[in-house]
């Protein structure tokens, strides 16, 4: 069975999704699978006990060692018996230093790539060493299992703060509503994470913490009753967005836009993109957040886009719609979610801990 967050169109094309983090207060905790992807092709394998992965081609361009060429490598390095040497090309549509987890996409691509060339590993190690990659497992978690996913890390933070050493990381999924679309406007010029995370402060009041822990919990509530009058409230935030808003002009109007079809908005991971949720007229809301950014002096790229359940979930999910006389609704290429079972790999031990 193909895991969930990811699909392998065929015996050597692999497909991960995008991600939105945080949604307003949960901060490095929550994470949506977007239909938005990076695609990797397996175009040679060499039994040479290499352990090495080498993107030959790529859109957009890589310059240097990637995250897919690291995850590869770290996944290696865990294994006890002989890891090829493979070759891949990758095309992305997920744009970069955008807030939408082209990082922890390569990176789960990466790790796809060593289990389809030497065997499976475990879903928690697979999260283990994402997270390790990445630094926080709010974006890898969703691109592993697709869906909506929180996130519950444990063990002694790294000296430099750039990861988890030897962490326990634990994914919780949610149901997303299907009615529920992002409508998402990613500016020209990126941002870099660490000079986003720099921008916040190391502490912040217990009233404010207490306002995102409630603005949080509601926004999970909501989402799983289908409360929409909620979520404009729920996605509120006291830490991330007010520090972040200096380097993401568009911000505070995009928050600010009160619109009957606007159910919220909040800043997409580290910015600068910016999400707005909806349930209807989508032409008309990408309009009114790229006029909303361009207002602000940020000329943007406006997407609508739906969660990427992975195969196992939207399996779940047509099954229970198809149970009540309903058909789901999330858009779907054939491509995407027709993939076939996971072919058998040549198993390679894995080094137990």
């Amino acid at each position: 069975m193909v895991p969930a967050g990811f699909l392998l169109l065929s015996s050597f094309d692999i497909l991960v999704p995008a991600s939105t983090a945080n949604l307003g207060g949960g901060f490095d905790t929550l994470g949506v699978a977007l239909q938005l992807y990076l695609r990797a092709r397996i175009v040679d394998v060499r039994q040479d006990g290499g352990a090495r992965l080498q993107v030959v081609s790529s859109r957009p361009p890589v310059r240097g060692t990637n995250a897919l060429e690291r995850a590869f490598a770290a996944a290696s390095r865990e294994a006890s018996g002989r890891v090829p040497t493979v070759l891949v090309e990758t095309d992305s549509d997920i744009p970069l230093a955008a807030g939408l987890g082209s990082s922890a996409a390569a990176t789960v691509a990466g790790l796809r790539i060593f289990e389809r060339v030497a065997g499976p590993v475990g879903e928690t190690t697979l999260l283990a060493l994402a997270t390790a990659l990445e630094g926080h497992a709010d974006n890898a978690a969703p691109a592993l299992f697709g869906g909506m996913t929180s996130v519950v890390e444990a063990g002694p933070r790294s000296p430099d703060d750039s990861g988890e050493a030897g962490c326990t990381v634990r994914a919780l999924q949610w149901d997303w509503p299907n009615d529920v679309r992002f409508v998402i406007a990613t500016p020209h010029a990126g941002l870099s994470t660490a000079k986003a995370r720099a921008a916040l402060a190391p502490t912040i009041s217990r009233k404010d913490a207490v306002f995102n822990l409630q603005r949080v919990l509601s926004l999970v509530h909501a989402l799983q009753h289908g409360e929409y009058d909620r979520l404009r409230e729920s996605l509120q935030d006291r830490w991330h967005q007010p520090a972040r808003a200096a380097l993401v002009p568009h911000l505070g109007a995009v928050l600010a836009i009160d619109d009957p079809d606007v159910l919220g908005a909040y800043l997409s991971g580290a910015g600068p993109s910016v999400a707005v949720l909806a349930r209807r007229n989508f032409d008309r809301v990408e309009r009114l957040l790229a006029s909303t950014c361009e207002a602000a002096g940020s000329p943007v790229d406006v997407r609508t886009l739906a969660v990427h359940l992975g195969q196992d979930r939207q399996a779940s999910r047509d099954g229970r719609e198809g149970q009540d006389g309903r058909e789901g609704n999330v858009p779907s290429s054939p491509s995407r979610l027709s993939s076939p079972s996971r072919p058998s790999s040549p198993p390679t031990p894995w080094r137990s801990a």
